[in-house]
C-alpha cells in the first residue's frame, strides 16, 4: 500500500502532532469534536522530509493524494477548484510540531486567476472585494514562492495610497485595485521574466513548495536554533 502523505481534516487527531503538526493536529481535533471547521486537509512533516531528502521532489504518490483530497474540500463546500462560476480559494499554512509564530510562510487566496475572480465578484456583490484579494495573492506568491523584495509591491501599492484622501488600503477604489493588479503582475514578469501564473493547481504545487521550503528559512533556523528546536521535525502543510 502506498505512503500515506495526506490526511483530511476528519482522520487526525491532537495525539498526532509528530506527523500533523500542532496546527494540523489542533484542527483535526477540532473537527473530531464537531466545531465549526472549514473542510481541509493537511500534508504531514514526514512529506516535508522526504520532499528535502530527494532533492526537493515530491515524494511519491503526494501530488496524487493532494488532489484527492481536495476533490473531497470540493465535495464538501459545493465549490469548485478552477471553476470560473463557483470557484474554491485555498490558502497553504506551515504548521510544524512546536509553534514558531511568524517564522515560516502562508500563502493566501490560492487558485485566483482572471476568470475565478469574476466569478469570486460575481457570487459576493463585490468587485472591489475580489481585486483586492488578487492583488494580495499575486503579492503573497511574489514574495513568499518567488522570493520577490516585498518592498517593490509596498512600493506600488503606496503610490496608489498617497492618491487618496485617507491614504489607506481600505481608501483604493475598485478601478485603483485593478491598476494595482497589473502593475503587480508588470513587476512580477519584470523579476522573474514570466507570466504570473493563472493555473490554480500550479499556484496550489508552488505554494506547498514554499512552505515546506520556509521550514529552512533563515528565519525559521535561527528561531529554533535558539530555542533548542531540532532542525530535522519538519512542517506540516495545512
Amino acid at each position: 500500500m502506498a505512503k500515506k502523505w495526506v490526511y483530511l481534516f476528519t482522520e487526525g487527531n491532537k495525539d498526532m502532532r509528530d506527523l500533523l503538526g500542532g496546527k494540523g493536529a489542533g484542527v483535526a481535533e477540532m473537527t473530531r469534536a464537531g466545531l465549526p471547521v472549514p473542510p481541509g486537509f493537511t500534508i504531514t512533516t514526514e512529506a516535508c522530509n522526504a520532499y528535502f531528502a530527494a532533492g526537493k521532489q515530491f515524494p511519491e504518490g503526494m501530488w496524487e493524494q493532494v488532489l484527492a483530497a481536495l476533490k473531497w474540500v470540493e465535495q464538501q463546500t459545493g465549490k469548485r477548484f478552477g471553476d470560473p462560476n463557483n470557484p474554491l480559494l485555498v490558502s497553504v499554512r506551515s504548521g510544524a510540531k512546536f509553534s514558531m509564530p511568524g517564522m515560516m510562510d502562508t500563502v493566501l487566496n490560492i487558485g485566483l486567476n482572471p476568470q475565478t475572480l469574476q466569478g469570486l465578484a460575481r457570487l459576493t456583490g463585490n468587485e472591489r472585494f475580489a481585486y483586492d484579494a488578487y492583488r494580495r495573492l499575486i503579492q503573497m506568491f511574489g514574495r513568499i514562492v518567488k522570493e520577490i523584495d516585498g518592498r517593490k509591491f509596498e512600493q506600488i501599492l503606496d503610490a496608489y495610497k498617497e492618491k487618496t484622501a485617507g491614504k489607506q488600503d481600505t481608501d483604493l477604489t475598485t478601478e485603483m485595485l485593478k491598476d494595482v493588479v497589473r502593475d503587480y503582475k508588470a513587476l512580477y514578469k519584470k523579476e522573474l521574466g514570466e507570466e504570473f501564473p493563472d493555473d490554480p493547481y500550479e499556484q496550489l504545487r508552488q505554494a506547498i513548495e514554499a512552505v515546506f521550503g520556509s521550514w529552512f528559512g533563515k528565519r525559521a533556523v535561527d528561531y529554533r536554533n535558539f530555542n533548542k528546536i531540532p532542525h530535522d521535525l519538519g512542517t506540516a502543510a495545512n
